[in-house]
């Protein structure tokens, strides 16, 4: 089922999801609405926040660049935890579907290992280089309330500022609609 995006201004993106407990069939439900949406929204990776639900889940599913015959690096990782990376960094533009059409430059770690559950509940090691560890750390910083706007540095803030003012401004606009439409049918019942 496709899932609506959780857009910049809305205050869950800024909160840190809780761990999952149980991985029963409303969690993988949850993976294949996450793919789903993902999908459509032509995106290589999403957090469960970024649906609006706040649970440490993450699915990426990204191309391999050299050679366009090999399937996508698809995978669900519950409760991902990076546990260690190296000591340099790639500096790589980066877009989010929770920031729509806003992309800037952000340094990530170019090597990662993470520790997470499959969809088995087993526990598991990736390790991870250049654009799956990018992709990676930029899910799972969503899991801790962090998005990549928050890794720019203060002059790239500054350059993108106005676009991101007229972002959250929309969208508690239209939080605000909403809100205001259940409290018409709420005393209309």
């Amino acid at each position: 089922m496709l899932r609506e995006l959780v857009i910049y201004g809305d205050e869950r993106l800024q909160q840190v999801s809780e761990k999952i407990e149980k991985i029963d069939d409303e969690i993988l439900a949850l993976i294949d609405d996450m793919f789903e949406t993902m999908y459509k929204e032509r995106g290589v990776g999403l957090a469960a926040v970024q649906i609006g639900v706040l649970k440490r889940l993450i699915v990426i599913s990204v191309p391999d660049f050299d050679d366009e015959t090999k399937p996508d690096f698809k995978l669900a990782l519950i409760n991902p935890e990076i546990i260690w990376h190296g000591e340099e960094k790639e500096i790589l533009e980066e877009g989010c579907l929770s920031f729509p059409e806003i992309r800037d430059d952000v340094a990530r770690y170019k090597e990662i290992k993470v520790k997470y559950l499959d969809k088995e509940g087993n526990e598991q090691i990736l390790e991870a280089e250049g654009y799956i560890a990018k992709v990676l750390q930029h899910e799972i910083d969503h899991t801790n309330g962090i998005s990549f706007i928050d890794r720019l540095e203060s002059y790239q803030k500054r350059r993108l500022k106005r676009e991101l003012k007229e972002l959250r401004n929309n969208t508690v606009r239209g939080i605000k609609k909403v809100q205001n439409r259940e409290k018409l049918q709420n005393t209309n019942n």
